[in-house]
């Protein structure tokens, strides 16, 4: 019987603690304003008054595990380069910003002197300024040339929103330069009518790396006059671009160089990235190029209170008995409708879709119980809603109009929203980088502000919660990507070859795995060999042949039946597990039942419904083994790291009541099955080591079953992924090793880098694995510790103590270095990371299909395998 599902979660004893506000009196500097008139002061509330507030209520206090103070810290001016115009400076002071910040100035002289630079700098340090300011004055000595566009720019940014929230900024500070500065955004959103003037006439360009992958390079000749005078590109928010994502975005940039020279320009990259590890190491995988790193900090902060809030435990039981927790999404509700009757601007974090449209919805009733006036002030924000959706909530947000709002991942980026007092995070966003870039987006305007992460029930953010130290005593991690995996590599080589023919001599650019890749797109008869060129052989488009975000075919429409109106979209990789017949899906505060999935036509339909449930999809996964690149011994165990098969299928979904969570029921479904190629990680053990264990055959499988849980809800930690990167198998006895056997993959083709981690971290994850199944206080499990809410098999069988043996034998004889002679670490990495990781949720809301939940008792084998997709199926 085999065993897979994604993550669990842990539990420890609630630590009550008490808040007491706490001041600060460090001296602020601001930038000095000239020429406008002092603003009149804004009573803001003090954090740790609001905090206080907030844990007044019945029982709250004990929900508080812990609160962290980041005092205020002082600002240091600059000057700007005298090589920028004078006229950018003047515009740029008329926006009331006198001076520079240090890393400001420093990041504008690299960028003077042609050298790529990353400023990597906090939430608010004023990175758009950095690049801007030596923007604006190379756009403005263009404008003096015979064509009035000498000189062009481009912005990458990874969201919609985030080009959008920069076209309005741009717009603004160069309004005194005239018409020297003509800025356009060029994405999927732009009317066809405007877009051949933005190629003639735009000289900063602000798009997405989809559209420059999809439209801009296949249609460089049309480009021809932007790409000859390209003197800058900013890659805005680049801490984002990692694991598979980040590695298509390497390529993507690469076959841009490519066209660039051929067209006579070399741009200079100007990066922005979030605090991170390392940032030019990072920053020069992605571009291929020397980086500069400006990462010293100098603009002023404000005072930050950040609590770490548990939410309680509930009377409901859950399955197989056990304890259950109330859920992130309801405390985080009542949360936002505490802050919004006090008046406070918040943002609520959600990890997913429909937990963002929850939280609204229910703060909206709850505030409208209060104040019918408040309701309004609250919405949701996501990935899915049409292009006029988006920009309304973007307006209403940055002008105050809302005052609570609950968002996905996509405006965790750089989108203005100065004016937040509060951020809540519902559940840990995956990595201390994103936790520090959500929280940031309070206080922006250099007053206090308060964040609150609330633990959702699983073994991650239990640990997390009851272990501040993992958090703010920790570096943040490094950004890593592999831009030589095949999978990614090779339809970037094919897109390339049909922009322009290959060369030897462009070869060195995409890599050294061009060497082993270029003869399998020969035999694979997608490129030819004339001359000393390679060409594209098909009619097709190829760069369709890869969606850089891997979502796997073109997005579901979401139609609504009888007035045929689209209300959205769903990525194709998320489909089976969302919109399947019977599924409730919400948008814009409305529920919805759909009635019919058509995945030939990619189409949805909906019929609006107020079931007193939301619906969860379960799948089946079977896993076999390609190739074992590196086996190593843990005692009489090994531990593996390889290639596998992986075999998914939706097979059901529950029914679970709303608010409490309680299954009301299940309901069988009849979807295709998928096949994934990619890397995992495994280990094995011996018949003398389960008798040392005390495993019995009666609990042999419920022991790896735990096991399995809780150690991919833990690798979050120890690897930049998130939970919905990965899956998992657990198999008493597995064909292909012939032993008991837990598997740990990576959802992606090819591999993202986490399976490789999680091996060379093995020793450090599986014991921090058991020390949160043996800490949790229940009894026999629960979803803080072993239980998933997406397993298959209903989690059953579990067992929690023969978990525990299991891996107290296991990690006896773990050796003492690990494996690949990789230095020490803490977890969550160090610079010596591995290339591939991936984020923890696609900027542009594309996160990876569920992998791994449970096959069936009684199905040994799972699903049928079907033909595997390789890196060269066109």
């Amino acid at each position: 019987m085999a065993f897979n599902h994604l993550p669990a979660g842990v539990h420890d004893a609630l630590t009550p603690l008490s808040v007491t506000p706490v001041t600060h009196s460090v001296p602020m500097a601001k930038n000095h304003r000239s020429d406008r008139p002092a603003p009149e002061p804004v009573s803001r509330p003090e954090p740790g008054a609001v905090l206080g507030r907030l844990a007044s209520g019945p029982n709250r206090a004990s929900r508080i595990t812990h609160t962290e103070h980041l005092p205020p810290r002082a600002g240091r001016h600059a000057v700007w380069p005298d090589r920028i115009r004078p006229e950018v400076i003047a515009a740029v002071r008329a926006c009331g910003i006198e001076h520079p910040w240090a890393h400001q100035a420093e990041a504008a002289e690299h960028a003077l002197d042609g050298d790529s630079v990353v400023v990597a700098t906090g939430t608010a340090s004023g990175k758009s300024l950095a690049y801007l300011v030596p923007v604006l004055s190379a756009l403005l000595d263009g404008s003096e040339a015979p064509n009035g566009r000498g000189a062009t720019a481009l912005y990458l940014a990874p969201t919609k929103a985030l080009a959008a929230d920069q076209c309005r900024s741009v717009k603004e500070l160069s309004q005194p330069l005239g018409h020297a500065v003509r800025p356009a955004v060029y994405d999927g959103d732009t009317p066809f009518e405007e877009r051949e003037w933005i190629r003639q006439y735009g000289t900063y360009v602000l798009t997405n790396p989809d559209m420059l992958h999809r439209g801009i390079l296949p249609s460089h000749p049309r480009w021809a006059s932007f790409l000859k005078s390209l003197r800058y590109v900013v890659i805005d928010e680049c801490h984002t671009y990692r694991g598979v994502f980040g590695s298509h975005v390497a390529q993507v940039l690469r076959r841009l160089r490519r066209l660039c020279a051929r067209y006579g320009s070399s741009p200079v990259f100007l990066m922005a990235s979030a605090t991170a590890a390392e940032p030019a190491v990072a920053a020069q995988r992605l571009t291929g190029l020397p980086v500069v790193e400006v990462a010293d900090d100098a603009s002023p902060r404000g005072e930050l209170v950040f609590a770490l809030w548990e939410p309680p435990l509930t009377e409901m039981q859950g399955e197989k008995g056990a304890p259950v927790r109330r859920t992130a999404t309801a405390e985080t509700a009542d949360l936002l409708t505490d802050l919004a009757v006090q008046g406070v601007r918040t943002v609520a974090f959600v990890r997913s879709r429909r937990g963002a449209e929850l939280i609204s919805v229910i703060t909206q009733e709850r505030l409208a119980e209060v104040d019918r006036s408040l309701a309004r002030r609250v919405a949701a924000y996501r990935g899915g809603y049409l292009p006029e959706e988006r920009r309304a909530l973007e307006r209403a947000l940055h002008s105050g109009e809302l005052l609570g709002l609950a968002a996905t991942t996509a405006l965790e980026l750089g989108v203005d929203v100065s004016g937040l007092d509060a951020v809540l995070i519902a559940g840990y966003p995956g990595t201390r980088a994103s936790l520090w870039q959500q929280a940031g987006r309070a206080g922006r305007s250099g007053q206090g502000a308060l964040a609150v992460l609330i633990a959702r029930d699983d073994p991650l953010d239990t640990f997390l919660v009851h272990h501040p130290e993992a958090l703010f005593d920790r570096p943040v991690e490094s950004t890593v990507l592999d831009p030589d995996n095949p999978y990614v590599l090779a339809p970037h080589l094919c897109a390339a070859a049909a922009e322009l023919p290959l060369v030897e001599d462009d070869l060195k650019l995409f890599g050294p795995s061009c060497a082993d890749v270029l003869p399998q797109l020969e035999a694979a008869k997608l490129l030819r060999r004339r001359t000393k060129a390679w060409h594209w052989t098909r009619r097709e488009r190829a760069a369709d042949l890869t969606d850089i975000r891997g979502t796997s075919g073109r997005p579901v429409q979401v139609v609504e039946t009888g007035t045929g109106r689209l209300l959205g979209t769903v990525d194709a990789a998320a489909a089976h597990g969302t919109v399947h017949e019977g599924a409730v899906h919400l948008h814009q505060g409305r529920t919805y039942l759909v009635r019919s999935l058509d995945l030939e036509d990619s189409v949805a339909l909906v019929e609006q419904a107020s079931p007193p449930y939301s619906t969860v999809a379960r799948d089946t996964t079977a896993i076999s083994v390609l190739e074992t690149d590196v086996e190593i011994p843990w005692g009489e165990g090994r531990l593996c790291y390889g290639s596998v098969e992986v075999t998914n299928q939706v097979v059901s979904f529950l029914r679970r009541r709303l608010i409490t969570g309680e299954v009301l029921g299940e309901t069988k479904l009849d979807l295709p099955p998928r096949t994934l190629r990619t890397r995992a990680v495994w280990w094995t053990v011996t018949e003398d080591q389960l008798d040392a264990a005390r495993i019995t055959p009666e609990i042999l499988a419920g022991s790896l079953h735990a096991a399995e849980h809780a150690s991919i809800g833990m690798l979050p930690l120890f690897a930049t992924c998130d939970r919905w990167d990965i899956g998992g198998v657990s198999v008493p006895l597995h064909p292909d090793t012939l032993l008991p056997t837990v598997f740990v993959y990576d959802g992606h083709p090819g591999g993202a880098g986490f399976a490789e981690r999680a091996f060379h971290t093995a020793r450090a994850w599986l014991a921090a694995t058991r020390e949160a199944i043996a800490s949790c206080e229940c009894e026999a499990g629960c979803p803080s510790c072993i239980q998933s809410p997406k397993c298959g098999n209903g989690n059953d069988p579990l067992h929690k103590r023969g978990a525990v043996r299991l891996l107290t034998v296991l990690l006896r004889g773990a050796p003492e270095e690990k494996p690949g002679a990789m230095p020490e670490e803490t977890p969550g990495g160090t610079a010596e990371e591995k290339p591939g990781e991936t984020p923890e949720e696609s900027p542009m809301e594309h996160p990876v299909e569920n992998p791994g939940e449970g096959v069936p008792p009684g199905s040994a084998e799972g699903p049928s395998v079907s033909a595997p997709q390789g890196p060269l199926s066109p």
